[in-house]
């Protein structure tokens, strides 16, 4: 799926990158991964009045909340005194933008598709249940809802980021476009592709 020239009306991202052309390779995710164009990735928590509306929020600015996540990035973002990022998502929105030029940089792609082929590529398509019978528990595989499979793959890239980033003299910025990128190759140096392929392979495990 891709956007049309009529959709955009030549809006950008950052004013930088264009969403037309950008295309999502499984057909199952076009409905929840959003890619209505928008100049800065911040909606003032609008979703947050209704359920399930994070399916209309950017794909974009999910990606920036769920790094706004307490424990996952911590002491990264420069200028920072706490550990956590609650509450600096206009640095973390200037982070992002800053890895996007790094992707496309070193890609000389769009970094929005980079970031799409990411979510595509770390979403796991089979997870484990626990069922409960008699007092006795047992794990079950199940197939994973689209919405939950959007939801799990930015939530192994932002862990995966995070685990990049401790201990590294890399800046943030680098790690972010760096996780991307590999995970848009699929590759296995990724982590955010190896926790999904190791979810799937422990549901195969459990059938």
């Amino acid at each position: 799926m891709s956007t049309s020239s009529s959709q955009t009306g030549g809006i950008k991202l950052f004013n930088t990158w264009s969403f037309e052309g950008i295309e999502i390779r499984d057909i199952t995710l076009e409905n929840y991964i959003n890619l209505k164009p928008i100049i800065i990735p911040h909606s003032c928590g609008r979703h947050e009045h209704k359920r399930f509306w994070k399916s209309d929020i950017s794909v974009v600015e999910r990606f920036v909340n769920r790094l706004l996540a307490p424990g996952f990035i911590q002491g990264k973002i420069k200028g920072r005194k706490s550990a956590y990022n609650s509450g600096k998502k206009s640095k973390l929105i200037t982070c992002v933008k800053n890895a996007f030029v790094l992707v496309n940089l070193n890609t000389g792609e769009n970094p929005l598709q980079i970031l799409t082929d990411a979510i595509v590529n770390t979403a796991p398509r089979e997870e484990t249940t626990k069922i409960a019978m008699g007092g006795i528990s047992y794990a079950s595989a199940v197939d994973v809802a689209p919405q939950r499979r959007i939801d799990l793959a930015i939530k192994y890239l932002v862990q995966a980021i995070g685990t990049r980033s401790h201990g590294n003299v890399k800046q943030f910025e680098e790690n972010i476009a760096q996780e991307l990128i590999l995970a848009a190759k699929n590759s296995q140096d990724s982590r955010a592709v190896k926790r999904k392929e190791e979810i799937e392979r422990i549901a195969v495990s459990a059938r």
